[in-house]
């Protein structure tokens, strides 16, 4: 079996992911991240935006935005905001942004993938534009074991932790009133090393840091 799956109400998509568990999820402060590093009215591409959890608060602080994602249910909810249902691995728009957006901890998936999302990142970035990252923190996967918490009304509890290698294979279930989901999925870590080996592999460089604990960061052009 894959290691992206899922169960619970609603449809799931190809990735394990709940459109109606995601159209529930509050904004965390990833907006507001993203902003601070981009010229104000910077036009933003969001791969992978899911139901515009991000994307929508970024629209409202003055960007133009567009979204990707392969689930027609979830850019059903991203309230009107223009989007194309594509694959990131092999969208092509024929148009370039001042940034792109691989936000989610995407950038954790499998060093194949992640080469493939690199490349379409820097197909869409213009001359002078910037890629802005989320990624799953170091520690984490040394740090990962069955715990459980709640906050803004969803309990989160981490069921089941495998290591594989390198990779951590996760199932977590989310509960949300008399709700149940579970995903499952995979995280592989991606070193410094490794990160810039893959980065460069795409004409893109390490621009900087965002957040002390490293999971937030920019890549701009190796031309630069």
């Amino acid at each position: 079996m894959s290691p992206y799956h899922g169960s619970g109400p609603g449809e799931i998509t190809p990735d394990g992911c709940s459109v109606e568990f995601y159209d529930l999820l509050p904004p965390m402060g990833e907006a507001e991240i993203v902003h601070a590093a981009l010229p104000a009215g910077a036009s933003i591409l969001e791969l992978g935006c899911g139901t515009g959890r991000i994307l929508r608060p970024l629209a409202d602080l003055g960007h133009p935005v567009l979204g990707v994602d392969e689930s027609p249910a979830m850019l059903e909810r991203l309230g009107g905001l223009p989007a194309v249902r594509a694959q990131i691995e092999t969208v092509r728009l024929g148009r370039v942004f001042d940034a792109v957006l691989l936000a989610s901890t995407m950038i954790n998936t499998d060093p194949v993938q992640r080469r493939a999302f690199l490349r379409t990142c820097r197909e869409h970035l213009a001359p002078h534009g910037t890629v802005v990252f989320q990624r799953t923190a170091p520690a984490w996967f040394d740090t990962a074991q069955p715990a459980a918490n709640e906050h803004d009304g969803i309990r989160r509890v981490v069921r089941e932790v495998h290591r594989d290698g390198p990779c951590v294979d996760v199932v977590i279930d989310y509960h949300v009133g008399d709700r149940t989901w579970t995903h499952a999925f995979s995280r592989h870590p991606v070193d410094g090393t490794e990160l810039t080996e893959n980065l460069a592999e795409a004409d893109l460089s390490l621009g900087r840091w965002l957040t002390d604990d490293r999971t937030w960061f920019t890549a701009v052009p190796r031309a630069r």
